[in-house]
Order: structure tokens, then C-alpha cells, then sequence
């Protein structure tokens, strides 16, 4: 009797608690789509005057708004929370729009940033009020900007410019929606969105692995 107990906890319980964590895993592919078809940035003016895009990259999007420099504990956190841990990845990028005429403001928060941080993958653009008022409504989110054009809250845009979040029931059951990312809330950065960055890089990993067997 003895010895089947120890076979049970040796064999059999590894094995369910594989299958378990297995089965949570498979419940979150594919991040759901939230909107198809995304405007491209246009050709706006970058702090890199570089092109930026959309296309092709998976992309963290952010509206600065006027008041850059109090959004500033929002980009570190950013910064910390999710782009250090995934920067390697050659097609992941942040891309953060801003009005004309908050540069100036921004080049000082990227040298503070750089002193502690590779900001390689991060771009920033610029255009006026109403260019980000007609970008942001194109992403047909539920949520407005803010009077100052700007928002907390950041976005998932894959390679096809499809806005990514949450839809339809969570692990207990219930409902959930979630389209954006609060930049203010470490734990917000650190749990759901950590997780659902790390569920699209993964599925654009066995994607790249399923075309290079099929070349083969």
C-alpha cells in the first residue's frame, strides 16, 4: 500500500499537475481581436525622422497628450514592466504620439530614461490635435482621450494592425473586456498585460516555427 502511494506522488501527480497547468495555458492562445484593420501612422514627424509604422511590428501605442512631463512615472513604469522584458524580441516596439510642440519635453524624459534603460525599441511621433483625435477614434475604442489628447492607458497592435486585448470569459467564468492597459497601475502592467504581451509573442513564434518546417 505504501509503495503505491509513493508511485502516485511520483508519477501520477507530476502528470496532473502538468495536464492542469497545461489546459490554462491552451485556454490563451490566440489573444482575441478587439478591432480589424487599424489606421497606419501616417507620415508624421519622429523624434528618431525615421518613418514609423505600424505594419509588421507588434506594437505597445500610447498617447502622450500635452502634459508629457506628467506622464513620466507612466513611461518608466512602461519602461520596467513590460519593454526591458521583451525588448529582444526584434519585432516588438513601442510607439508613443505626441502633440507638436512637446519635443522638447520628451527628449529630456528618453535622457533619463537611456541612462538606465536601451530605448532602441522605442519611438515617439508628432501631429496635431486633431490628426491624434481622428488616429485614436480609428482604433473604435469604448474609451475617449482626455481634454489634454492623451491617455494612461497603452495598446496592443500586432503585425496585421489588429487591435488585441480581452473578450469573453476569464479563468473564473466571468466576463471580461479589456482593450487597453493603465500605465499609472504597476500591477495592471505587471500581471494582465505582462501576460497577454507574452501570449502574442508566442503565437508569432510558432508561427515563424510552423513556416520554417513547411520550408523545410
Amino acid at each position: 500500500m505504501g509503495k503505491k502511494i509513493v508511485l502516485i506522488i511520483l508519477f501520477i501527480l507530476p502528470l496532473v499537475v502538468y495536464l492542469f497547468f497545461a489546459t490554462g495555458v491552451n485556454k490563451f492562445v490566440n489573444l482575441p481581436t478587439l478591432t480589424k484593420n487599424v489606421n497606419e501612422i501616417p507620415s508624421w514627424n519622429s523624434l528618431s525622422n525615421h518613418k514609423v509604422q505600424l505594419q509588421e511590428k507588434i506594437t505597445i501605442l500610447g498617447f502622450l497628450g500635452d502634459d508629457v512631463l506628467t506622464e513620466k512615472g507612466n513611461l518608466f513604469n512602461l519602461n520596467q514592466k513590460i519593454y526591458n522584458k521583451n525588448k529582444e524580441f526584434t519585432d516588438f516596439q513601442i510607439v508613443m504620439i505626441a502633440p507638436d510642440g512637446t519635443q522638447d519635453d520628451i527628449k529630456g524624459i528618453i535622457a533619463e530614461l537611456g541612462s538606465i534603460s536601451d530605448l532602441t525599441g522605442w519611438n515617439f511621433v508628432f501631429t496635431s490635435h486633431d490628426s491624434i483625435s481622428n488616429f485614436h477614434k480609428s482604433l473604435k475604442l469604448t474609451e475617449t482621450l482626455d481634454p489634454a489628447i492623451g491617455t494612461t492607458n497603452v495598446y496592443i497592435i500586432d503585425k496585421d494592425l489588429n487591435l488585441r486585448g480581452r473578450k469573453g470569459k476569464d479563468l473564473k467564468g466571468e466576463e471580461e473586456y479589456k482593450e487597453g492597459y493603465n500605465t499609472i497601475s504597476a500591477a495592471d502592467l505587471h500581471n494582465n498585460m505582462s501576460d497577454d504581451v507574452k501570449i502574442i509573442l508566442a503565437e508569432y513564434r510558432l508561427a515563424l516555427k510552423r513556416n520554417n518546417k513547411r520550408k523545410i
